[in-house]
C-alpha cells in the first residue's frame, strides 16, 4: 500500500564538521520541531512588452534551519552547534525526510552558521534551547533512490 504522507517523527538532521559528506555525517537524536525554510529573492524583470504585468524572476536562494534541542553539555552534536555559535564557525547540517540511506528521503545539505542559539529555563520544562542556522555552503540537494 502506497504511503501518502511522511511523518515528522521519521524525518532526520544529521551534522558532521564543516564540508563532510553525507555518509560521515551522525544523527542528532536531540532535536525537536525541526522547520526547514526556503526561499528566494526576487529581480523584477518587467518589460513594456508584458502588456502592464508586473514579472518577477527568483534570484538568490536561502535555506534556514529551525529547531529545539534540551541543553545537554555531554551531547558531542549539541556542544559542536554551541561552539559553532560561540566561535562563529560553521557545521555541515543535512536535513532529511527519512534516514540518508532509506529511498525517497530528501532535503539539503550544506554548511550552516549558527545565528540564534536562545536558551529557555522553563519552571517545570527541560532547559532548553532554540537554534536558527543558516545555510553558508550549498552542498546537495539530496534525493536518494533506490534502497
Amino acid at each position: 500500500m502506497a504511503v501518502d504522507f511522511i511523518l515528522g517523527m521519521n524525518a532526520k538532521l544529521y551534522q558532521g564538521a564543516k564540508d563532510a559528506e553525507l555518509a560521515t555525517l551522525t544523527e542528532v537524536g536531540n532535536v525537536k520541531d525541526l522547520t526547514v525554510s526556503l526561499s528566494a529573492g526576487e529581480a523584477d524583470v518587467t518589460t513594456r512588452e508584458n502588456s502592464g504585468w508586473r514579472a518577477t524572476a527568483p534570484t538568490l536562494r536561502e535555506c534556514e534551519l529551525n529547531f529545539k534541542m534540551q541543553w545537554k553539555p555531554s551531547d558531542a552534536v549539541f556542544a559542536a552547534i554551541k561552539t559553532a555559535f560561540l566561535t562563529s564557525t560553521t557545521i555541515c547540517l543535512a536535513c532529511l525526510t527519512d534516514a540518508k540511506e532509506a529511498a525517497g528521503a530528501s532535503g539539503p545539505h550544506g554548511n550552516f552558521a549558527i545565528t540564534k542559539f536562545d536558551r529557555a529555563e522553563g519552571l517545570e520544562e527541560a532547559i532548553s534551547v532554540d537554534v536558527t542556522a543558516k545555510m553558508s555552503k550549498f552542498i546537495a540537494w539530496i534525493d536518494v533512490v533506490g534502497a
